[in-house]
């Protein structure tokens, strides 16, 4: 009955939804990514012989963290198979460059027959969840099933936790069905045990975003960057990562306003989303500058190389390498910032702005620790920068506070690594097709 209800709104939702799905389609041309597949469940595996780990990861920065966490699994059970699936299609691509000796599908929406179909194709002895993601069918389908459920790096943020509160009644059996809980910290510890999680299923694991952040700048694939885009050793990046409109204007306007001042600088420009790759090269030419583009051969792009952009997936992280200073950005919009991990690891000095909620807690330590700066417009952004040039002491400092904090909190992979093992069936158990 349940399931009937649930596949009832669903179906009216997706109605409902239908101009907006239309208006994309035609005027941005955007359509749902792997719409077939998510509807149907139609995924599939390459070793249906083998025990099979199932690990979801919802867009590109889940995607990011299941690589090391996906390499030591492996490495300690190299007799299961390993199944990626995303929900995004930027997601779903970056997965496909990430894990190419994997199977990657997407994730089914939460209609009764394609999550049972998804679960029949690929028979999981275990779901690994990164982060939250809570589908009511979904989890009533591996309920009886019998395939346990494990929500790892989970979060909940103060807004999804007050939402949730609110259907406590509905949602409390649904959470209490994880098998278990690796909660990034206390805090969100006892927001799942409030929400129906036995406390004996929950443990506070710490944030993996931290063990796969690197700290070497001249690693390989930072260096691939550095020589694609022409930079000396004595130039000064300012990375602008991650941005949304207008971020990339007032990044642009801060370096505008410097570069006389500061010869040696270098703007580069990674914005958060590959459909606005040709509109950020765009505005920077209406401002009448050259741009180096990343998906250009280096011999054929522009020879003035001040202002570069990364219109590429996957490669950020390592980019953060090239960064002197780094503004993370989603943060001086309503985006809720993005990740600030990765230039801190690499020593840069970060900036970001007020609106980052979803990562309150790394804004918080990262602050207490004096090793990063608000910026609350682009006025303060270019002052910030400016300040920072001028003073190499104070850069430095910042940088060198926000990289000793990321090594401090490493681990978190290692005890994930133990939750999973524990939830883990006999390798000779296998799940039949009518399971």
């Amino acid at each position: 009955m349940v399931r009937i209800a649930l596949d009832i709104l669903y179906a009216c939702a997706a109605v409902a939804a239908l101009p907006w799905l239309w208006y994309r389609r035609l005027v941005h041309r955007k359509s749902v990514a792997g719409l077939a597949v998510k509807l149907t469940g139609a995924l599939t595996r390459r070793h249906p012989e083998r025990p099979c780990v199932w690990f979801h990861a919802v867009s590109v920065g889940e995607v990011l963290q299941l690589q090391t966490l996906v390499a030591e699994f492996l490495d300690l059970h190299p007799h299961y198979e390993v199944v990626i699936s995303a929900t995004t299609g930027t997601g779903y691509d970056v997965a496909l460059q990430k894990f190419p000796q994997h199977s990657v599908n997407y994730w089914p929406l939460d209609f009764s027959r394609a999550v049972d179909r998804a679960l029949e194709n690929l028979r999981p002895d275990l779901v690994v969840l990164v982060e939250l993601e809570i589908w009511p069918n979904f989890l009533l389908a591996a309920q009886r099933r019998q395939v346990p459920v494990v929500v790892i790096n989970g979060r909940i943020s103060a807004g999804s936790f007050r939402g949730y509160r609110r259907l406590r009644r509905v949602l409390r059996p649904l959470f209490a069905s994880l098998a278990h809980v690796a909660a990034q910290t206390q805090d969100y510890a006892d927001r799942f045990r409030d929400l129906g999680v036995a406390a004996d299923r929950i443990t506070v694991t710490g944030n993996i975003k931290y063990d796969r952040i690197e700290g070497n700048r001249w690693n390989p694939k930072s260096q691939e960057l550095r020589e694609h885009f022409g930079l000396a050793a004595d130039e000064l990046v300012f990375l602008a990562g991650s941005t949304q409109a207008p971020e990339e204007r007032l990044a642009l306007e801060a370096y505008e306003a410097l570069a006389s001042e500061f010869p040696p600088l270098r703007l580069l420009l990674v914005p958060r989303h590959k459909e606005r790759f040709d509109e950020v090269a765009r505005l920077v030419e209406s401002r009448g500058h050259a741009i180096c583009r990343r998906s250009r051969d280096a011999a054929a792009g522009s020879t003035d190389r001040r202002v570069l952009l990364l219109d590429t997936l996957g490669e950020l992280a390592a980019c953060w390498g090239l960064a002197d200073i780094a503004f993370v950005g989603g943060s001086l919009t309503q985006r809720g910032g993005q990740n600030m991990l990765e230039p801190a690891g690499y020593g840069a000095a970060v900036l970001f702005g007020p609106n980052t909620w979803n990562f309150q807690d790394i804004v918080r330590e990262l602050l207490s620790r004096e090793a990063a700066v608000v910026i609350p417009d682009g006025e303060a952004l270019r002052w910030t920068v400016r300040e920072l040039l001028a003073n190499p002491h104070a850069r430095q400092r910042l940088g060198r506070a926000a990289q000793a904090f990321v090594l401090t909190q490493q681990g978190a992979t290692a005890r994930s690594l133990e939750v999973l093992g524990r939830l883990l069936p006999s390798p000779s158990v296998r799940r039949s097709p009518a399971a």
